[in-house]
């Protein structure tokens, strides 16, 4: 397990954690939530050994594995299928051994080491590295490409690639789900959901956390507070505490304001000295209660546009793509006032090359793109945030869009997107990616447009924050045109989606959830083998029956015994499910941190973590046993 105690640690003069005690349980995977700036990613950097305590100590089991997605890529020449498998590195180890041992001409450790790979299951390394490529959305053929011929988005879905082709004991993803696609996003959680270790998540995607997580670790006011169960759950339970803190600190404002009052009317008299003196007594050991809050530090709105023409954008046979080469065609579509539109689609079909277009950035190559005379276009795009000056401030940026505006009016503007006082007046570079996400937006709502064109504007941006920009968005009158893998975005302020696929631009008619049923059966479709005439066309129908009839016979009896198997399988996976669940439930209480269930916990954490291990094991078979029935039936 891993095992926080009495942890401090200070960056600079900013104190991140004072006292913090904290246990996470083998198995568990376990979401860290927060406002940016709390400490999240230094809590990882500690699990890591990159930074070292003030105070306390960070414990984990010394034989673990651990694996994390790097925030560098560099330029290799090496293929993306190798780089992801140098994730294994107990692979490439006993590879390079073999190799060694092979030079030498040293049998006996050769015969050693075929073993050691084939205990590691090394022989299906490549196509373990293959599927994952293929999930987080590679082609084939890219496969086999340079790392260094990658984009940065794509450098880090190898980075990703390779954590997870890691096989680690602990598994620290940061942030995981920024520069991917729903589609990718919605395969991540899935691969997650089945990973036997510890994991530590960072995310702000709620969607995500609420799909993966079995516990919440809320990084706030200098502690980390564990919930049990997913986002949603914490939310519920949070709220629960803070309610009970509320009553308890109002309760005790009751008590003291009574001693108080008692201290003040008593004091000077003589024959009630001593009872006033007990209660000054009283009223210092009190150990204060401090009432509960919520940070919202955000505050702002899009104001109602001067103006909303009706359509706002008219497009007519349009192409658009880079060079002579179009990307999408034939793209007859409007805009009108109000519209609150998501764009669909996988990463790389056309949904920014889209975004652009609409933003004047990109001319067509044919058609014609119609816009209001009154038309005006907030636009924001991650590119977006590269075109604000480092040296400047944040008030300098909005000033330059209004000379004449007030300073006042502009600090208290951008104190609703919580640049106060120094922050307002510092210069932008060194600040975060979320920080300067918001200031971007900003920008864009002091211009007061009718269109809005939002391209992933939820990356680096926390929770708060998300929340903040849906409720603005949720109450802004103009048209809105968001792509994003933020499903509770999507799902809070669009109230259709245009499909971007196979080269076209289209309504989508259904929601998320059709639209993720839709994609199921897509991939469905192209992993089917196509159906071939296996007899021949001079075959004649009553040869066809006889092999048929042959064919049924064998196959019955190959499936005879998986069918077996499987149903052996599926009875110990119900079996260790449920003790996983048990497990997990005792584990998850109170009771189990009580002095006198001290033993009972070691055995039960040692238990999950075998149940956990089992359980991917039958899991890992019972796939390929479904594999193997599948295979035959298709044959059939």
């Amino acid at each position: 397990m891993i095992q926080l105690k009495s942890l401090s640690l200070r960056r600079g003069v900013k104190e991140l954690f004072n006292n913090v005690t904290l246990t996470i349980n083998p198995g568990n995977r376990t979401g860290v939530v927060g406002a940016n700036g709390t400490g999240k990613s230094s809590l990882f950097a500690l699990l890591r050994g990159e930074l070292m305590t003030d105070g306390g100590d960070v414990l984990l089991p010394p034989n673990w594995t651990m694996a994390h997605v790097a925030q560098e890529t560099p330029a290799l020449e090496t293929s993306a299928l190798d780089y992801v498998l140098d994730g294994d590195t107990e692979l490439r180890e006993l590879q390079a051994a073999l190799s060694a041992a092979e030079a030498s001409n040293d049998g006996e450790a050769i015969g050693h080491l075929h073993a050691e790979l084939a205990h590691i299951d090394a022989y299906t390394a490549e196509a373990r590295a293959s599927k994952l490529l293929a999930g987080l959305g590679f082609a084939p053929e890219a496969m086999g490409r340079a790392v260094s011929s990658f984009s940065g988005g794509w450098r880090m879905r190898l980075n990703l690639a390779q954590a997870l082709m890691c096989r680690s004991d602990l598994l620290l993803l940061d942030e995981p789900t920024n520069h991917l696609d729903l589609e990718t996003v919605l395969w991540l959680e899935e691969w997650l959901t089945s990973y036997p270790g510890t994991l530590l998540v960072i995310s702000h995607d709620r969607d995500f956390l609420d799909a993966v997580c079995t516990h919440i670790a809320e990084v706030a006011n200098q502690d980390i507070t564990l919930y049990t169960g997913n986002y949603s759950a914490y939310e519920e339970a949070r709220a629960a505490r803070l309610a009970l803190q509320q009553s308890a600190y109002e309760k005790q404002q009751r008590q003291i304001a009574h001693l108080e009052s008692f201290i003040t009317r008593f004091k000077a008299k003589a024959t009630k000295a001593r009872q006033a003196q007990s209660r000054v007594k009283a009223l210092e050991r009190l150990e204060r209660i401090s009432a509960a809050h919520v940070d919202t530090p955000f505050d702002f709105h899009f104001d109602t546009p001067a103006s909303l023409p009706n359509p706002l954008l008219s497009l007519d046979g349009i192409a658009i793509g880079y060079g002579d080469k179009p990307i999408l065609s034939r793209i007859s579509l409007s805009v009108e006032g109000g519209s609150r539109i998501g764009l669909l689609g996988v990463n790389g079909a056309g949904k920014s090359t889209l975004v652009k277009l609409l933003a004047d950035e990109l001319a067509p190559l044919q058609g014609r793109l119609t816009k209001a005379q009154t038309l005006k276009i907030g636009y924001f795009a991650q590119h977006q945030l590269e075109t604000l000056r480092e040296d400047e401030s944040p008030l300098w940026h909005v000033q330059r869009l209004a000379p004449d505006a007030r300073e006042q009016e502009l600090r208290t503007f951008l104190g609703g997107f919580n640049f106060h006082g120094d922050a307002a007046m510092a210069p932008i570079g060194p600040m975060s990616g979320g920080e300067k996400a918001r200031l971007a937006l900003a920008l864009i709502v002091w211009e007061k447009p009718n269109l809005l064109l939002l391209d992933e504007p939820t990356n680096h941006l926390d929770l708060e924050m998300r929340h903040a920009l849906t409720m603005a968005l949720q109450d802004f009158a103009g048209a809105l045109i968001v792509v994003s893998h933020d499903r509770a975005l999507l799902e809070a302020t669009t109230d259709r989606f245009w499909l971007v696929a196979n080269g076209a631009v289209t309504p989508f008619d259904g929601d998320l959830e059709d639209y993720r049923r839709w994609r199921l059966e897509q991939l469905a479709e192209s992993a089917r083998p196509s159906d071939g005439d296996a007899l021949g066309a001079g075959a004649n129908r009553k040869e066809q029956k006889r092999l048929e009839a042959e064919t049924r016979q064998r196959l019955s009896v190959l499936k005879k015994p998986l069918q077996q198997k499987l149903n052996k399988l599926e009875k110990e996976l119900e079996k260790l499910s449920k003790a996983k669940s048990e497990l997990e439930a005792f584990l998850g209480s109170e009771e189990a941190y009580l002095p006198e269930n001290k033993a009972k916990l070691a055995e039960s954490s040692r238990q999950q973590g075998e149940v956990s291990s089992r359980l991917a094991s039958v899991e890992e078979d019972w796939m390929m046993v479904q594999e193997e029935l599948e295979a035959l039936d298709n044959e059939a």
